[in-house]
C-alpha cells in the first residue's frame, strides 16, 4: 500500500509535465506565425492595389495614346497601323524569350533546350495556335480602325461586350454555365452600350462622312468583340490541354502574329511601303503605341493572378472614367451626353454583376 502511495504522485504528476513541455513550442510556434501572416495579408493587399493600378494604367494609356495618334495632324504619311501590329508581335517575341531566359537561370544552353523542345519538337502543338493568333492579329488592326472613327470613351465602353461575346462563347465551347446573376449582366451590358451608341442631336446634325466614320468604328469594335471573344476562349482551351508556359504560348503566338501581320502589310500597305518605308510616319508617340500595345498583355498575364473579377470591374470602370474625362478636357473629341452617362452606368454595373459570386449565408457542414 506504502509503495504504492509513494508511486501515485508521480504516475499523477508526470503526464501533466510532459503535456506542458510539448505544449509551450507550439504556442511559440503560432505565435511566430502571426507576424508572417501579417506580412503575407500586407503585401498581397499591396499586390492588389498595385494590379489595380498597372490594369487601370495600361487599358486607359494604351487608347488615349493610340487615339490621339490616329487623329494627331503632323507633315507627312501617318504611320500605317498594320505595321505598326507587326512591331508590336516582334516586340512581344522578344520580351517573352528574356522571360524564358530568366525562368532558365539566365542559361543560353537552358533557354535553346526549352525553346527547341518545346516549340521545334512540338510542332502539332505550335499550330494550334495559328487560329487564335490570326484572329489576334486581326482584331489588333481593328482596333486602329475603331480608334480612328471613335472617340476614347464611346470606344472603351463599346468594347466592352467582349464580355457578351466571351461568355457565349465559353458556354459553347467550354461547356461552362453563368449563373442568373450573370445573365441578367449581360442584357444590362448590351441595354448600357445601345445607349451609348444612340446618336445625339448633334450627330444627327453632322454631315454623312462623320456620321459613315461612326459606322466604321462601330463595326469595327464589334469584329473586335467576337474575335476577342473567340481567340480568349480558344486560347483558355489550349492553355488548359497543354502544360507549356504563358511565355512560351506567348512566343508562338508572335511567331505567327508577325507572319499573318507581313502578309496584311503586303496585302493593304504594301505600295505605300515600297514608296514611304516600313517606318514610315513613326515619332516617339507611335513607339509609345507601340510598347504599350506589345507589353500590355503580357503585363495584364503577369499580375491577373492578384486581381479578383471585383478588381478586374474596378479597373474597367476607372479606365471607362478616364477615358471620358480625358477624351472631354484634353483630346475635346468627346461631348458626353445624359444618354451616354446612363449607359456608362449601365456598363459599370454590368462589369461588376458579371464578377459577382453570390455565397450562401449559411454553410452547415453535411454529414
Amino acid at each position: 500500500m506504502s509503495s504504492h502511495s509513494v508511486l501515485s504522485p508521480v504516475v499523477g504528476t508526470d503526464p501533466p509535465d510532459q503535456h506542458l513541455e510539448l505544449e509551450k513550442p507550439q504556442e511559440l510556434k503560432e505565435m511566430e506565425r502571426l507576424p508572417l501572416a501579417n506580412e503575407d495579408k500586407t503585401m498581397s493587399t499591396n499586390l492588389k492595389y498595385l494590379s489595380l493600378g498597372i490594369l487601370v494604367f495600361q487599358t486607359t494609356s494604351l487608347v488615349l495614346t493610340m487615339r490621339y495618334s490616329r487623329t494627331l495632324k503632323e507633315e507627312g504619311p501617318r504611320y500605317l497601323s498594320s505595321t505598326a501590329v507587326v512591331v508590336a508581335e516582334l516586340l512581344k517575341i522578344m520580351a517573352c524569350i528574356l522571360l524564358v531566359y530568366k525562368d532558365s537561370k539566365c542559361s543560353l544552353r537552358a533557354l535553346n533546350r526549352v525553346l527547341h523542345d518545346e516549340i521545334l519538337n512540338k510542332p502539332m502543338e505550335t499550330l494550334k495556335l495559328a487560329i487564335p493568333s490570326g484572329i489576334y492579329t486581326l482584331q489588333n488592326n481593328l482596333l486602329y480602325v475603331a480608334l480612328s472613327n471613335l472617340d476614347a470613351a464611346t470606344y472603351q465602353v463599346t468594347y466592352q461586350l467582349k464580355i457578351l461575346t466571351t461568355a457565349l462563347f465559353s458556354v459553347s465551347m467550354l461547356s461552362k454555365k453563368l449563373g442568373v446573376y450573370q445573365w441578367l449582366s449581360l442584357v444590362i451590358l448590351m441595354t448600357g452600350v445601345a445607349f451609348v451608341q444612340w446618336p445625339s442631336d448633334s450627330q444627327l446634325d453632322s454631315k454623312e462622312l462623320s456620321a459613315g466614320s461612326q459606322f466604321v468604328g462601330l463595326m469595327a469594335v464589334l469584329t473586335a468583340c467576337f474575335s476577342s471573344g473567340f481567340a480568349g476562349v480558344y486560347f483558355e482551351k489550349i492553355l488548359k490541354e497543354t502544360k507549356q508556359s504563358v511565355w512560351i504560348r506567348n512566343i508562338q503566338l508572335g511567331f505567327f502574329g508577325s507572319i499573318f501581320g507581313l502578309m496584311g502589310v503586303y496585302i493593304y500597305d504594301g505600295e505605300l511601303v515600297s514608296k514611304n518605308g516600313f517606318f514610315q510616319g513613326y515619332n516617339q508617340l507611335t513607339w509609345i503605341v507601340v510598347v504599350l500595345q506589345a507589353l500590355g498583355g503580357l503585363v495584364i498575364a503577369a499580375v491577373i493572378k492578384y486581381a479578383d473579377n471585383i478588381l478586374k470591374g474596378f479597373a474597367t470602370s476607372l479606365s471607362i472614367i478616364l477615358s471620358t474625362l480625358i477624351s472631354y478636357f484634353w483630346l475635346q473629341d468627346f461631348v458626353p451626353t445624359s444618354v451616354f452617362f446612363l449607359g456608362a452606368i449601365l456598363v459599370i454595373t454590368a462589369t461588376f454583376l458579371y464578377g459577382y459570386d453570390p455565397k450562401p449565408a449559411g454553410n452547415p457542414t453535411k454529414a
